[in-house]
């Protein structure tokens, strides 16, 4: 155990924890501290009052003291219990609060984190991060205070006890300890190896059935089914073999221990046996010794196996730790002010971007989106238009460059009030678990059902909304999954409308709709662009020809700028040849 807190990675990451867990559950671990210290105090007790049990039944025999004896008998047990309880119960309610205290640290610690950190891990691994390493830190802390405490009280009670009463036998006893502690921490470099990979293979369970559930149409079109299974089966067969593993490490302190205590128990019966034969000693010393020792057996064994299992609890408190202490990359700026009220002009000032070092996206782009009128982006995809949405929703910040909201540096605003500003539509489109009420009104959540249903009928999604089993109370499924892309469209589209922001972003939002629900949907953005600032992507020009200006980007840089019909005057122009393809029989 010592040995476990010499390494200072250990000592930083279990003070923290405690810190932590302590500073917000003082109440509860003060009042399960407390009862284990009875706790220990009465298995002391229950092994020093073996003594007199068997004094006063071996010698001169006193009703009185027999009366004495078991009424102090049955208290020690009474109190013990009581104390088992209200350890028990409080423990768990402490240990609880951590759990689910953990899980919304690190929840709201991945709501703080941009785009780019949900790029860097698969959604398996949070998830597993998020379940596994908020109980690894509830056991952590269990094992410390219940080895720390309960444990340890009661071994250095009972040794008391067996030291007071026969100081010859407690030698024999002590010799076997330090052998066991020496073959127990030989098993630990292997539990830490092996509690990493069990938890890789954890999250490649999740990282399947998630494959499993949102790909069914390939996995079922493609024949898949075998080769998810393979995957499966041997993710599951690695957690099951690893696990099966920690366990065969966890267990073989069993045998150690038990050997031990009965080559133990077997030399203080020889000895004990001699003093009282030939050396006159009383039975009830012995017997009080024997009972302590006996009784110390259970705890020590505890003592001997917690540096395993902490092995096994520090790697999932390392990988959550390693989640909350992740720096921020997109973070509001120390004196953030929420963005003034304006027209809802943004403007693009030299700016630059890339995802990956050396591989730009945008460069050196100048470009205005007047206040109130439509502006379309076109080009071939992989052009940075989509990027260009990113930056105004400041899901990244530009390499170079400003980004402004009506002269504003988006940078120096409240991430609240700049995202309030805009409602943005997706060509990948997300619902929520949910009705089609709820997800609409995602929106803006305290809009009245009719606000809703207006919006939806603005979107063309009421005629099949209401033709729907019950209508907007109809549950759709994880993800809209009982709906069609183009329904799932129209929803998205309806909640955009109902959100009623300053400024429309709109991303290939009528990819999945048919010639006549795109033709609906324009005329309802006509009547919705009243006032407000609307920003579209679309490779089908028919939904942008009407835009007041169209930008034409390819690798990152404006080539062509102007309304539909002064893009299609020029001569060998892009978007006059994006118009010719797209008129192709």
């Amino acid at each position: 155990m010592l040995k476990f807190f010499r390494s200072s990675a250990n000592q930083r990451l279990v003070g923290r924890l405690l810190r932590e867990s302590f500073r917000m559950h003082a109440g509860l671990y003060g009042i399960a501290i407390i009862a284990m210290m009875v706790m220990a105090a009465m298995t002391a007790g229950s092994a020093w009052i073996m003594r007199d049990i068997a004094n006063e039944f071996a010698g001169p025999k006193s009703i009185e003291n027999i009366y004495f004896i078991a009424g102090a008998v049955a208290a020690i047990f009474i109190i013990k219990g009581a104390a088992t309880y209200i350890q028990a119960l409080y423990l768990s309610r402490a240990g609880n609060s951590i759990i689910a205290d953990r899980q919304r640290k690190i929840y709201d610690r991945l709501l703080e984190h941009g785009i780019e950190f949900y790029h860097s891990y698969s959604s398996a691994d949070l998830i597993t991060r998020m379940t596994q390493s908020a109980q690894k830190a509830r056991s952590v802390v269990d094992i410390l205070v219940t080895t720390f405490i309960r444990d340890l009280f009661s071994v250095v009670g009972l040794v008391l006890v067996m030291a007071i009463q026969q100081p010859v036998l407690s030698l024999v006893a002590f010799i076997f300890g330090p052998i066991a502690i020496l073959a127990v921490n030989k098993l630990l470099k292997k539990t830490r190896r092996i509690a990493e990979k069990e938890m890789a293979s954890i999250s490649t369970i999740m990282r399947v059935m998630q494959e499993t559930v949102f790909g069914a149409r390939i996995v079922k079109s493609f024949n898949l089914e075998g080769m998810m299974r393979n995957r499966m089966y041997k993710a599951v067969a690695d957690v099951e073999n690893r696990a099966n593993s920690i366990a065969a490490l966890e267990a073989v302190t069993n045998p150690i221990m038990e050997t031990l205590a009965g080559l133990a128990i077997a030399g203080v019966i020889l000895i004990s046996g001699y003093l009282i034969v030939e050396e006159g000693h009383t039975p009830g010393s012995v017997m009080a010794f024997i009972t302590a020792m006996l009784l110390a057996y259970e705890p020590a064994k505890r003592l001997a196996r917690a540096r395993v299992s902490l092995e096994k609890g520090m790697v999932g408190v390392r990988l959550m730790y390693e989640i909350a202490d992740r720096p921020l990359k997109l973070e509001e700026a120390p004196d953030a002010k929420p963005l003034s009220e304006g027209p809802g002009e943004i403007r693009f000032e030299d700016v630059s971007f890339s995802y990956r070092d050396g591989e730009a996206v945008l460069s050196d782009l100048d470009m205005v989106f007047p206040a109130g009128q439509m502006t379309a982006l076109v080009g071939a995809s992989g052009g940075g238009k989509s990027t260009v949405l990113n930056l105004i929703m400041r899901l990244y910040d530009p390499d170079k460059g400003r980004v402004l909201f009506d002269g504003e540096d988006i940078k120096y605003a409240t991430l609240h009030s700049l995202r309030e500003k805009f409602a943005y539509v997706s060509q990948d489109t997300f619902l929520f678990e949910g009705t089609v009420m709820d997800n609409i009104r995602m929106g803006r959540q305290e809009a009245t059902d009719e606000a809703v249903v207006a919006a939806a009928k603005a979107a063309n999604a009421h005629a099949f909304i209401k033709a729907m089993p019950e209508g907007y109370a109809t549950h759709i499924g994880e993800n809209g999954v009982l709906l069609s892309g183009g329904q799932r469209q129209r929803i998205s589209i309806a909640r955009a409308m109902l959100r009623n922001s300053q400024i429309l972003l709109l991303d290939e939002a009528t990819s999945a709709l048919d010639a006549e629900s795109e033709s609906l949907f324009r005329d309802a953005l006509e009547n919705l662009q009243q006032g407000r600032t609307m920003i579209v992507i679309a490779h089908r020009l028919s939904t942008v020809h009407r835009a007041n200006n169209i930008i034409v980007l390819e690798a990152g840089r404006i080539v062509e700028q102007g309304s539909h019909s002064e893009l299609l005057a020029l001569p060998g122009g892009t978007y006059k040849k994006l118009h010719e393809y797209q008129l192709l029989p």
